[in-house]
Order: structure tokens, then sequence, then C-alpha cells
């Protein structure tokens, strides 16, 4: 019998899910960040902010920076703008068609640092061992079939001081709030993107996976197992979403 995994509330063959995925992705990719925003009311924009900002990568000395799931670039723009010519940017991604929606819009930006755009699977990074000094996916871990494999992977490519940075959904911890974003998650964000993408069943997915994804306690833990240290997690927002740290040392 075929290993199983979870796609949204479904089972799926494992190796079923990776295509899954990107067929979800396929489908969205052109208003991939008009629905944040709508579905965030902006709000997104101020976790990437907080998030891209804990890199602080070196203006004086080379820093080589890898965004996985990064596909339309909103977080590497925001790292590219805060370092100089010496900090080199990997965006990668599974798939093409948010690749392509991120050159298009790095395109339109000048940037000092560096810029790539890498398709790969996150379980199977084409870098050598201790290539990065920090990496960073956003909104991309719990979409990705083997989570552990990933984390591996992680801590494979980073530099020893390197920082593994994750920024996701999470658990909402704060009384009402948290049913009103479960009630607003399943009606209305499904609805809106039937509207804006004519494709319900997309975002009906991603809500799924959201509710799916481990609580922020559980997921520091799979980062302290794949021997990342230091794991640690801070919740924003009432917790609707958790930055997560780990350290290679």
């Amino acid at each position: 019998m075929s290993e199983e995994t979870h796609f949204g509330f479904s089972r799926v063959p494992l190796q079923d899910k990776q295509a899954r995925v990107d067929e979800v992705f396929h489908k969205v990719a052109s208003r991939y960040d008009l629905m944040n925003d709508l579905m965030s009311a902006g709000l997104h924009r101020v976790w990437k902010d907080i998030f891209a900002a804990k890199v602080h990568p070196s203006r004086k000395a080379p820093f080589r920076h890898l965004d996985v799931a990064g596909g339309t670039g909103d977080i590497a723009f925001r790292i590219a703008k805060a370092g100089s010519r010496l900090t080199e940017i990997v965006v990668l991604d599974i798939n093409a068609d948010m690749l392509d929606v991120g050159r298009a819009r790095a395109a339109k930006r000048p940037f000092d640092a560096k810029l790539e755009f890498v398709q790969a699977n996150a379980e199977d990074l084409p870098f050598p061992d201790n290539s990065f000094d920090a990496y960073t996916i956003a909104f991309g871990i719990r979409n990705v079939p083997r989570i552990d494999v990933a984390l591996a992977e992680a801590r494979r490519v980073l530099k020893r001081g390197g920082r593994f940075l994750c920024l996701e959904f999470s658990n909402v911890d704060v009384p009402f709030l948290d049913r009103l974003y479960e009630a607003y998650s399943f009606s209305a964000i499904p609805r809106l993107g039937q509207w804006v993408t004519g494709d319900a069943d997309a975002y009906r997915y991603l809500v799924e996976s959201i509710a799916r994804f481990p609580d922020a306690e559980s997921f520091r833990d799979k980062i302290a197992a794949a021997g990342l240290e230091r794991a640690t997690f801070t919740r924003l927002s009432g917790g609707v979403v958790a930055i997560h740290s780990g350290w290679k040392l």
C-alpha cells in the first residue's frame, strides 16, 4: 500500500500531492498577490515586512540568501532592498508560473543585489552543503509533501551560523477571534477566490491546508528535530500567522 498524506482535508498518495499543489498554484499565479491583499486586508504586507527585516543582510560583506517557495518575489525584493551589491538572492519555487510572475516583477525593480530565479523542489535543493547565510520560506512550508525532508534540506544548505526563518499561518489563540477567523476562512475566502480568479476550489484547498498545519508549538518542535537550534516562534495578529526561527550552529 502506497504512503498517503493530506491534501487539504483529503488523503492522497504521497507521490501525487506535489502535482496537485502545482496545479493549484498554476491556477492562481497571475492573481496570487492581489488575492493576498484581499484575503488579509493588506496585512500580509506588514507580516512580510516584519519577517524579511529579520534577515539583516550584510552591506559590507558577501551575503547569500535562499528564498524557498518565493516565486512572485515578495520576500526576496524586501531583502534585496535591504542588501547591497554584495548580496546574492536565489528565489526558488517548484512552480514555473509563480517564477514567471516573479521574473516579470523583478524586471521592473532595479536592485543593487543580484537576484536569480530557480525552479526546484524544497525537498531536493540543487545546492551544495553550507551554501547560504540565510533561508526563508513564507506561506510555503505547509504545501510541501514531506516537511521533515524540507527542513533537513534547509539545514544542509545553510552555512554554520546561518538562520532558518519561516512565516506561516498558525493557530489563533485569542478567544472569539479564533471562531471568527475560522468562519471567515471557510466561507468568505473560497467565494473571494471564485470572484477574483474563477477558482473557488484552489482557495478551499489553501484554507484547508492552513487548518491542517501543525500549531506553532508543534512546528517549533519539528524545526528542532531537524537539527536547527534555538528554535523559537513569534505570533503575529493574535496567532493568525507565526514567524519561526532556527539556527545552524
